[in-house]
Parts: structure tokens; C-alpha cells; sequence
């Protein structure tokens, strides 16, 4: 660092003509001494602007220990951030909730006389499935169970079918006219990009090829219809606030450490859509997540359990929508839990396997198993209860629940290497939480469909 000088009133004028030859070589050494540190200065400058994620990335290499100072705005949230220490949670809410109970029917008169979330699920080979898996060229290898292997393909061809009523069937032509001159943007996790990549494949096979153009994978990705002049987005926020986890491929992380306090990186993003689908919820079941408020200065984490990280999050969020959202001008989803299928002995008593090998539906009337977490439900019908009609509630948890059969298993491109032993019995490294498509996600956009 550079020295303070002291002041001119300390430095007594030097009169003698033996030592001005000094005196000169002292100040032209000054000068260019002072000319190339301001010039290294401009250089870092203009380099952190340039280039802010290679220093940062240099900057975690080499001073892991050192935690990050956030309370600066060209500090960011990202999987380099460190907490300088870590204590208990403190009690610090991020709003006061209202405890009305959400409206789980998504606020509108059409599904106020149709409760299109009570059902069952009825076998159709006639109408199923609404599209090809080898048709949509924006297909997820992780997501293309028939190209990854699998030969059943029953669990393509099921219908949701309501008690009482019947949905609005699927039009393509009819849902691009809803979308015409919008912005449709899902934002969430891995589930809710199955989501958007189902409404994609739905969409894009009546836009021709020169009409239609998909952006690089990122934090916003993004599917234009030229004709139509909108677009149907996927952001990737999988814990709503910020996070350390914000980056769409490296966030495989030891800590989850969000800023429970702030979504106004995301909401730069959200406030251009027109319609916003959200999720969040299995991000919160890995553990202890550390909160880094916005006015910690220190990096010093509070640590807490994942459903009152999720709460706090969750609040948040709803502060952004009843504060930012006009609900005459933007409609906002939220898509409750997404189930998983890890432990087959919940529908089939002692048996020990999981979803891997599931070809049929669970025949079981309100079934519900142990990857829909019932106190995590009622804590997101509380904080939504504080949203009245901002907000339409997509209940896909109870039909998701008995598809046992609808998920990748090992029909799927997975990135580990798997041992001898693993690959000898398929159930151990089976994907029991997403969902193959076509399949289970497009019904959610069936879903999305009648609401609109």
C-alpha cells in the first residue's frame, strides 16, 4: 500500500546548493514512481470491470481463508464467496407474514368451479404422447429416457383427468396466441428447467426453422418465436434469493450460502417478464443453509435448518411480488413441491428398490410418500397466503405423486463414472427426482395452459 505523506508544513525547505542535485533526483524518482502507480491503478481498474469473474476465480485460489467483504456493491454472491466464521440463527425475519391461507386453486373463476388438481391419471395411447422426444432438437440428455435406453414407453401416453371436469385440451396455435408479444420465464432448479424444456418441445415444432432461435445455456436462457414475437424463458434462482449455487453448471458446492435478505439481482431479470413460473424446494433438503445477510460486513454466516432457510427465502420473494408485481399487468405462478420416488416399500410393503424399473402409476387413492415433505407444504400455503390474487398456485404435488413411473431412473446421461458395483445393481444410481419427457412436466404446462 501506498504510504501516507506527511504534510508540507513538516518538511523544512532545504537552502543549501551541495544538495539540490540530490533534491532533484529524489523528485524525478517521485514523479515516475507516482506516474506508474497511478498508471497500475487505471490498468486494475479497467481490468475489474473487464474481466471481474477471472479475478474473482484467481482470487478464491489464492486466498481461500480470506472471506469476501459483500457490504461493497461490486461484491458478489457466487460460488467463491467463504464465511469468514459461523454461528446459530438469530431469529432475524425478513418480513411479517400474513397467515391467510393461499388460494391452492390459482384465483380464478374457471378452476374455482373445476378442481383440476383432484384426479386421476387415465391411460391414453390416442392423444398421448403431445409430442416426440427425437422431434424437439431442445431436448435434455437428461430428460431423454427413449434415447438413453429405455424401451417402456407407457409413461408417455397417460392423461390427467379431473374428477369433476375436464381440462382445456392442449393447442399449440391457441397457447402461442396467449404468448403473443410476451415474455413467459420459469425460474427456479433443475425441475422447473424440465418444465420450461416441456414447454418448449410443445411449442416450437409449429415456428419454422428460420423463426426460431434458442441462446447459450446461462443464467437466462432463452427460446425466441420470431412471428409471434415472444419468448419462453428459463432463469436459474434454485433457492429464490441469492445465492451462492446462482451459477447454472458449477454449483455443486459443500455449502449452501444464500442472502436471505435479497433477490434484486434476480428481480432485474424477472420484472421484464409477463408471465413468471417459479419453483423451489429440493435445494432446501440437503442440509444446513448458511445466510449472509446484506448488512453483514464481516462475512460472518448464521447457520439454519433448510425449511426455515426456505421460509425466509420464500418471504422474501413474496415481498418482491406484493411490492413489484401488478397483477392486472403480470401474472406470476408459483409450482408447488415436485415429489421423488427413492423408496419403493412407501407404495409395494417390503420391497426395496425405488423407481428404477416402475412402469404403471401408483393405484392409491390421495397417496402420498415421504419425498413431499407435508411441513414444508404448509409453510409455502402460509407464505403465499399473504399474496391474495398476486400469485396462482399450481398443486401438482398430489398428481406427481402417483408416477412412481415417470422418472429418469438410468435412462438418462449421467456425468459420474459409476463402480462395477454400482452398475451391477441399477437402483443405487437411479434418478428417482426428475422427470423423463414427454411426460409428467408436460401435464404441468397443460396445467399452465387453462390458467392463462
Amino acid at each position: 500500500m501506498m504510504q501516507k505523506w506527511s504534510s508540507n508544513s513538516s518538511i523544512r525547505r532545504r537552502t543549501y546548493s551541495s544538495n539540490l542535485p540530490l533534491l532533484a533526483l529524489i523528485f524525478s524518482l517521485f514523479l515516475v514512481a507516482s506516474v506508474l502507480y497511478c498508471e497500475r491503478n487505471i490498468h486494475q481498474i479497467h481490468d475489474h470491470h473487464s474481466t471481474l469473474q477471472d479475478q474473482l476465480q484467481q482470487l478464491s485460489i489464492t486466498h481461500t481463508s480470506l472471506p469476501r467483504n459483500i457490504s461493497t456493491d461490486l461484491a458478489k454472491l457466487d460460488r467463491f464467496t467463504k464465511c469468514s466464521s459461523s454461528r446459530g440463527y438469530s431469529g432475524r425475519k425478513t418480513r411479517r407474514v400474513d397467515n391467510s391461507m393461499p388460494d391452492l386453486h390459482g384465483g380464478r373463476s374457471y378452476v374455482d368451479e373445476c378442481d383440476v388438481f383432484n384426479g386421476k391419471w387415465v391411460y391414453d395411447d390416442v392423444s398421448y404422447p403431445l409430442y416426440n422426444e427425437s422431434d424437439c432438437p431442445y431436448m435434455s440428455d437428461q430428460l431423454a429416457c427413449k434415447k438413453h435406453g429405455r424401451l417402456d414407453l407407457d409413461y408417455q401416453k397417460w392423461r390427467w383427468q379431473p374428477n369433476n371436469c375436464n381440462l382445456k385440451r392442449w393447442n399449440v396455435t391457441e397457447m402461442w396466441e396467449k404468448l403473443r408479444g410476451k415474455r413467459l420465464m420459469f425460474v427456479g432448479d433443475s425441475l422447473n428447467r424440465g418444465q420450461w424444456i416441456s414447454m418448449v418441445c410443445l411449442l416450437q415444432s409449429v415456428i419454422p426453422i428460420d423463426r426460431r432461435s434458442m441462446s447459450p445455456n446461462a443464467p437466462l436462457t432463452i427460446f425466441k418465436a420470431e412471428d409471434y414475437n415472444a419468448t419462453v424463458e428459463f432463469y436459474w434462482a434454485p433457492l429464490l434469493v441469492e445465492s451462492n449455487s446462482d451459477d447454472p453448471v458449477n454449483h455443486r458446492l459443500d455449502d449452501r450460502i444464500i442472502r436471505p435478505d435479497s433477490v434484486l439481482k434476480h428481480a432485474a431479470e424477472w420484472e421484464k417478464a409477463d408471465i413468471l413460473v417459479f419453483n423451489t424446494y429440493l435445494w432446501w433438503r440437503q442440509g444446513p443453509v448458511k445466510l449472509l445477510w446484506s448488512t453483514e460486513e464481516n462475512g460472518v454466516c448464521e447457520e439454519l435448518e433448510g425449511l426455515g432457510a426456505m421460509e425466509l427465502a420464500m418471504e422474501t420473494w413474496a415481498d418482491w411480488v406484493n411490492s413489484k408485481v401488478d397483477h392486472l399487468s403480470k401474472r406470476v405462478f408459483f409450482v408447488t413441491m415436485s415429489p421423488t420416488h427413492l423408496w419403493s416399500w412407501e407404495w409395494e410393503a417390503e420391497s426395496k428398490g425405488n423407481c428404477f424399473g416402475q412402469k404403471t402409476p401408483i393405484d392409491m387413492k390421495n397417496y402420498w410418500g415421504t419425498g413431499s415433505d407435508l411441513p414444508t407444504m404448509r409453510m409455502a400455503e402460509k407464505v403465499l397466503g399473504s399474496l391474495s390474487s398476486k400469485v396462482s398456485v399450481l398443486n401438482i404435488t398430489q398428481l406427481s405423486e402417483y408416477r412412481k413411473d415417470g422418472h429418469p431412473s438410468i435412462y438418462r446421461k449421467f456425468w459420474e463414472t459409476f463402480s462395477p458395483k454400482q452398475l451391477s445393481k441399477p437402483s443405487s444410481y437411479s434418478d428417482c427426482i426428475h422427470w423423463c419427457l414427454p411426460g409428467v412436466p408436460d401435464v404441468w404446462n397443460e396445467l399452465l395452459f387453462n390458467f392463462l
